[in-house]
């Protein structure tokens, strides 16, 4: 992979709020396991999702993790769930604040993708409250 690719100010941009958002480990796990075939997506996550829609200035991040978390309970993405509840967690929202969304979940989702958040959550706060 190429360090060109990284190079363009919306990636640079996007990766910077990638990585405050998330971490640098794992923005550097997610970059280094690209390779020629999955790097566009990562370019297209760094870029888009990244900067042009996490950098608008029309809601700040502790108001998209929000978003965010009840969205993908909604879809049932568990390991995207994860990363972006300890994202939530690095933009400001409590654990309390967490449950109530998922609860939230419960309510307008159904009760299975409730538990689901629920579980998800306790794993994430038990590896954060271990490391």
């Amino acid at each position: 992979m190429s360090d060109e690719r990284r190079k363009s100010p919306k990636f640079e941009r996007g990766l910077a709020t990638r990585r405050e958002v998330l971490g640098d480990d794992y923005v550097e796990q997610s970059l280094r396991q690209a390779d020629d075939f999955s790097w566009p997506l990562q370019q297209l996550i760094t870029e888009y999702g990244w900067d042009e829609i996490w950098n608008r200035p029309g809601l700040d991040r502790r108001s998209r993790s929000l978003l965010n978390l009840g969205v993908l309970a909604a879809l049932n993405r568990p390991y995207e769930l994860k990363v972006h509840i300890r994202g939530a967690i690095n933009n400001g929202l409590s654990r309390d604040e967490i449950k109530e969304a998922f609860l939230q979940v419960g309510a307008y989702c159904g009760l299975p993708a409730a538990l689901d958040s629920f579980r998800a959550a306790r794993e994430v706060f038990k590896e954060m409250d271990s490391g």
